[in-house]
């Protein structure tokens, strides 16, 4: 028994919601093929990455460790091996660990005798995320798991309804930055402010997704507390945070980790019309980019 399925590419953090917030994103992801084994093991069998290195051990790699996790939260009697087909850039904040992790769950979900449903999949799809980044956060994993915007906390899913029309731009510039060290560079004090400003751009954001109001979306979507120790890592992102707002941009901010930008506009018209000035901005500080123009009702994962 083999099965195949597509993860897309995510936003995470979606400037205001550190952790919990994400959206899918259209036109580039991860395949990952997997096949049922009678003995009670989960093997990587093949990575096809280019030049990206990648652990071949299960318990080191997002996809095995999530079948791992599947395995024994399930108490399942057989395993799993697992081929992985990268086509999301190493370090490039898009959600590259989480695609891979979440595609082999989804594929591996239809080889079992009683498929789940796909927020069933979360708890493993967080142990497999951890591999990668050091903790159980679920907002790469849980719009894919979901498709669209995601809240994700510990424990639950909740998707976030957004009009048909909202679109979203991500500009990937040709550069690496690893997680665990833009996490290092959140270490230090915070102000109660800021959380209290944080929390109101949150509120803000939600409220305007669920009612489809572009003003609020608009007053709220930027990042008062992650951003300002971050934009240091990453060259050219204020000027290409800057080329999306002047583009008309609800707002910008950074994707995940980085040193990917995203940026949401009221349509797809005006998604496209941004990706020429952002892309110029990153040109400007020496780094080819490529852009992504996706609906932020972009579909999650998906066998193929």
């Amino acid at each position: 028994m083999i099965a195949r399925a597509f993860a897309p590419a995510s936003v995470a953090n979606v400037a205001v919601g550190f952790d919990i917030l994400g959206h899918a994103i259209a036109g580039i992801g991860d395949t990952v093929t997997v096949r049922r084994l009678d003995e009670p093991v989960v093997r990587i069998e093949a990575i096809r990455a280019g030049e990206m290195v990648l652990p071949h051990e299960a318990e080191r790699n997002t996809a095995g460790a999530a079948l791992l996790s599947l395995r024994a939260g399930l108490g399942l009697a057989h395993g799993f091996a697992i081929e992985i087909d990268k086509g999301i850039p190493f370090g490039s904040g898009m959600g590259g660990s989480a695609a891979s992790c979440v595609a082999a769950l989804v594929a591996a979900n239809t080889l079992l005798d009683t498929p789940l449903p796909h927020e069933a999949l979360y708890p493993f799809a967080l142990d497999g995320e951890a591999v990668a980044s050091g903790g159980r956060h679920g907002d790469n994993v849980g719009p894919l798991l979901l498709g669209g915007v995601a809240l994700c906390t510990a424990q639950q899913l909740v998707a976030i309804p957004v009009p048909d029309a909202w679109h979203s731009l991500l500009v990937h510039p040709q550069a690496v930055l690893e997680t665990r060290r833009a996490r290092e560079a959140l270490q230090g004090h915070y102000a109660l402010g800021e959380f209290v400003a944080q929390s109101a751009n949150l509120g803000l954001v939600l409220a305007g997704c669920h009612r489809g109001d572009a003003a609020l979306v608009r007053a709220g979507l930027r990042d008062v507390l992650i951003e300002p120790r971050r934009a240091g890592l990453m060259v050219g992102y204020a000027d290409a945070r800057d080329a999306a707002l002047a583009a008309g941009a609800l707002g910008a901010g950074i994707s995940g980790a980085g040193p990917s930008v995203f940026a949401w506009y009221e349509t797809a018209a005006e998604a496209q019309a941004a990706a020429a000035p952002v892309r110029a901005a990153f040109a400007a500080g020496g780094l080819d980019s490529q852009a992504w123009i996706s609906p932020l009702n972009a579909a999650g994962a998906h066998l193929c």
